[in-house]
């Protein structure tokens, strides 16, 4: 329906711990929200520099989205798939999600 599929966080741990499927994971939350933990390997690209910094994604791989609920994740889901984009992904709840399920959080470096 939306051209992406949404991602529970046990879905997102299962394809993390398979690392041979190459899963690129993108943050869309601004420096500031991300400087409080994010989801260890990910990428900060805030939403509003993703059509600048769409080059760096690389089709072939997959790509998770995520951001504070899932609903910017959505929107950058939303946007790369109008763009043609497949194996997209949103994680369902966010970094709330990930973090209340006994996920472990990470600092990530500066833009």
């Amino acid at each position: 329906m939306y051209g992406f599929d949404e991602l529970e966080v046990s879905e997102l741990h299962g394809l993390l711990q398979a690392t041979e499927r190459g899963v690129a994971l993108i943050d869309v939350r601004t420096p500031v929200e991300v400087a409080r933990g994010a989801i260890p390997g990910a990428r900060n690209i805030p939403l509003h520099l993703l059509p600048l910094r769409e080059p760096e994604l690389g089709k072939a791989e997959r790509v998770v989205f995520y951001c504070q609920t899932g609903a910017r994740s959505a929107q950058a889901c939303a946007y790369l798939a109008a763009r043609g984009w497949r194996n997209i992904y949103n994680l369902r709840g966010g970094i709330r999600a990930w973090l209340h399920s006994g996920q472990p959080a990470a600092v990530l470096e500066a833009v």
